[in-house]
């Protein structure tokens, strides 16, 4: 299956440290290297970067570990082809509009016989189940607050509905933003770590690199970096439970 890469943040940080490692799994430590993605939310902008190359070998892919780009919210993702041809139109994360606001979807898992009818408003472009999922659930919010987004309590309600119908087809981890909260949810396999202060030095599973975090943060910084498995192997990485679905804000989950 897939991989997913998240971060949130309470102030701009970018995700090179992250991506060096994460990267690498796109064909070197592990054969996720059916394409590849990232967004970056800047404000109600959204940069989105994909290649249907192994991100190991990707030039996109190898800017994004160089050229530090500041974002609050981001959201990755390395492909294991499990349906749908390996083609951009298939690469995630996704994205469309709701509520004058970019959504970016990225999903890990695999939906069987995942077929709904009745789309709406949102069509898929390209063949996988995850991108019908998105469709789905970005219809499912706009039918249920047709005037706008609602208050984050009210959202929550409707995400955790549809999400639940969702993951009973079959395996459903996922990240989803929309530049001003951040969600995770865990059918099988997802963890995190919140980085603050005060910082320590942090080395990477997938590479061997090592970042002292004391000598690149201020004291009041705070990032939260959401990943399938854990990214580095001398830091605590909280796990996920399965069903449990997080709202990322500032660089703290809430459940």
């Amino acid at each position: 299956m897939c991989q997913l890469l998240g971060m949130n943040c309470n102030v701009p940080t970018d995700i090179c440290f992250s991506f060096e490692g994460f990267s690498a799994r796109g064909g070197k430590t592990d054969d996720h290297s059916d394409g590849w993605g990232i967004a970056f939310f800047e404000g109600k902008g959204c940069r989105l970067l994909l290649d249907d190359k192994p991100s190991v070998t990707s030039p996109i892919a190898d800017l994004v570990r160089r050229y530090p780009i500041h974002s609050t919210h981001v959201i990755a993702h390395i492909r294991k082809a499990t349906q749908g041809e390996v083609a951009l139109r298939n690469c995630h994360p996704f994205q469309r509009e709701l509520w004058g606001r970019y959504w970016v979807f990225a999903h890990n898992g695999n939906l069987p016989d995942y077929h709904p009818r009745n789309m709406g408003f949102y069509e898929p472009v390209g063949d996988t189940d995850s991108e019908k999922a998105f469709c789905i659930m970005l219809e499912t919010l706009r039918e249920a607050f047709p005037n706008g987004k609602p208050p984050l309590e009210k959202l929550n309600v409707v995400l955790r509905q549809i999400t639940a119908e969702i993951a009973q087809v079959g395996v459903f981890n996922y990240l989803l933003s929309d530049g001003e909260h951040f969600f995770a949810h865990c059918s099988t396999k997802l963890s995190y770590i919140v980085r603050q202060a005060p910082f320590a030095a942090a080395h990477l599973i997938d590479q061997d690199m090592t970042v002292d975090f004391r000598e690149l943060t201020s004291p009041r910084d705070r990032v939260a970096v959401i990943a399938t498995t854990p990214l580095t192997d001398n830091e605590v990485w909280t796990t996920i439970q399965p069903g449990e679905l997080l709202v990322f804000q500032d660089g703290l989950p809430q459940k």
